[in-house]
């Protein structure tokens, strides 16, 4: 027979200290939900997975008129802000964009040269993207273009197959190939509002594999450091260094003493921007300056004829079609597929933190899904104009924030500015040499080795801690995307042995309280006799039932020896699940069968 819902039932419990208590519960009836058909529960189920934030709410009540526009400002956010663009604005941008810019064009240039590609498709690369994303992009702080990271992730992965030196049209080919690729999967993922999938890079994953990724950057750019010219075309730690000692023949006191005293410039310049965000510009502008000076000083003493390599000519004019370099067919479509999917989710990853990162700052939100499509479709246009993967880079929309952007705008500026350089300044470039791109390659991403960080997670968990050392070995050692692909396969198997092995901790009373923690955590919480209380603290489904059966039934027997000493028996098993958020079939048969 059912309790009555309002029914007193008066119950006597043993207290902690002896002696009994007669403790008065009223009992509630649990009331069934509301009876809803099938279809109303699928698409329940599909909105709250897929539509969280409830995207269609801004167009309810609203006229037709309105929720067009409301539906091209979504499509558009440029619109958002450019009805309303002030002159205030427009000189904050200015300065912002023309700030960017001096640190876009050497980085450019030098991040071409880390993917092995063409210095020019660098340049070619921070010109139109940025004007995609100024019209597509929600974030106000975001700086777009080339990034370290994903550059050497692109080239290390088709230099396997392909050579950039034999067969560098071909190499180019599928560099464009995989950048179309890579934005088509990042549109897809905020199209189908797939987003969590990004999630699984774990910080403590990002940590190890950026910090390793800029150790290979930075041995990499040994080869230009010292002037070695026969260099090995492998990634890990071991081969980089045997190739450095085994060369030692080649190496040019010249370029040592030149890339020395441009990157302790940088460096020092890097590190008054960071104590004193205040002067920016000092480290903004670095890059610029050392590539002038550096290409000033090649030219007058003729230094490439005396062992320093330097950039050669290169192509005037703006971003040549690339749609029929495309190649959807062929051997190496396996190889530009997996490519455009690694350096995708990797440059999606960092485009994404770095634009919540700035609008937390400055207290505006900026929509992931929305974020996903525009800097997808940024790279498939960018894959038809001679351009490579590109994002928002941590070091550029730093430098943009600190210069005082408003708006998306800023990007438009430095699009400009690089557009004017690739029609008029080309020649200017011929000279540069190759030790200061090196430099400021290395300048660039030491800012990616996050001591603190991982010395937090360490603190933290100490298993996510074991991901990032993984993740940071398994680059340096190994490859760049065996590296990535351990550290997230054990950050995923971390995820299911939590769902398979739940946490479940014995509660004991506060005494003087009605309050029960657990007893292992809190000194003073002790067991109530006769009354084993067990707190299970994650989902019960088909992955778990078993574990728990076997856990519980090995509380209770602990419980029993523990107790049999003081000749107390066991009377009742509680079980404390406000922590469960779901309970599948397997579940509830698991509840019966305890019973």
């Amino acid at each position: 027979m059912e309790p009555n819902p309002s029914s007193n039932n008066n119950t006597m419990m043993q207290q902690p200290g002896g002696g009994c208590i007669e403790i008065s519960m009223e009992v509630h009836r649990v009331a069934p939900p509301p009876p809803r058909s099938t279809i109303q529960k699928l698409g329940s189920s599909l909105k709250e997975t897929l539509f969280p934030d409830d995207p269609l709410r801004q167009f309810k009540g609203k006229s037709t008129k309105r929720k067009w526009i409301l539906g091209a400002q979504y499509i558009f956010p440029v619109l958002c802000w450019a009805p309303n663009y002030t002159l205030s604005c427009f000189k904050s941008d200015i300065v912002a964009g023309l700030t960017i810019a001096s640190l876009a064009i050497p980085q450019g240039i030098s991040y071409a040269k880390l993917a092995n590609l063409p210095p020019i498709v660098g340049l070619y690369s921070s010109f139109v993207p940025p004007i995609v994303y100024a019209v597509l992009g929600s974030s106000k702080d975001l700086a777009v273009g080339p990034v370290s990271i994903a550059s050497l992730i692109m080239g290390s992965m088709l230099s396997v197959q392909v050579s950039p030196i034999k067969d560098s049209v071909l190499f180019l080919q599928l560099a464009f190939t995989s950048t179309f690729f890579a934005g088509l999967f990042q549109a897809s993922l905020g199209i189908l509002r797939l987003g969590f999938i990004i999630d699984f890079l774990s910080k403590a994953t990002l940590i190890g594999f950026m910090a390793g990724a800029a150790i290979i950057v930075s041995l990499q750019q040994l080869k230009a450091l010292l002037g070695i010219v026969h260099f090995t075309k492998e990634m890990g730690l071991v081969p980089v260094l045997s190739s450095v000692f085994h060369k030692t023949n080649e190496w040019s006191w010249q370029t040592i003493v030149m890339g020395f005293f441009f990157l302790v410039f940088l460096l020092g310049t890097r590190h008054v921007g960071t104590k004193k965000p205040r002067l920016f510009w000092i480290s903004a502008g670095a890059p610029l300056v050392s590539v002038v000076i550096s290409t000033l000083v090649v030219f007058a003493f003729k230094a490439q004829n005396h062992g320093i390599s330097v950039i050669g000519n290169l192509q005037e004019g703006l971003n040549p079609p690339s749609w029929n370099m495309l190649h959807f067919h062929g051997s190496h479509i396996g190889l530009v597929i997996k490519t455009g999917f690694i350096t995708g989710i990797i440059s999606l990853t960092e485009g994404i933190a770095v634009a919540r990162t700035f609008a937390a700052i400055r207290n505006y939100k900026v929509d992931g899904n929305k974020e996903m499509i525009a800097i997808g479709l940024m790279n498939m246009v960018g894959s038809s104009t001679s351009c490579y993967v590109t994002t928002g880079a941590f070091s550029r929309s730093a430098v943009n924030h600190n210069a005082g952007a408003k708006t998306a705008f800023s990007n438009i500026v430095m699009a400009i500015t690089v557009m004017v350089t690739l029609l008029f300044l080309m020649p200017l470039f011929r000279y540069t040499p190759n030790v200061v791109l090196g430099a400021i390659i290395i300048t660039a991403v030491v800012g990616l080795i996050d001591i603190p960080a991982a010395y937090q997670i360490w603190k933290v968990d100490k298993y996510d801690f074991l991901v990032t050392i993984c993740a940071f070995f398994g680059v340096i050692f190994i490859s760049v995307q065996e590296g990535l692909a351990i550290a997230v396969g054990l950050s995923i198997f971390k995820v299911l042995l939590q769902m398979t092995r739940p946490k479940t901790v014995v509660l004991g009373n506060i005494p003087g309280t009605d309050i029960y923690r657990n007893i292992h955590q809190y000194k003073d919480a002790v067991r109530v006799p006769g009354f084993l209380i067990l707190s299970i603290e994650a989902a019960i489904n088909f992955t778990n039932t078993t574990y728990l059966n076997e856990r519980i039934s090995r509380w209770i027997e602990d419980y029993q020896e523990e107790e049999s000493s003081k000749h107390s028996c066991l009377r009742f098993l509680i079980l404390e699940l406000s922590a469960v958020s779901a309970i599948d079939t397997s579940g509830v048969s698991f509840l019966i069968e305890l019973k």
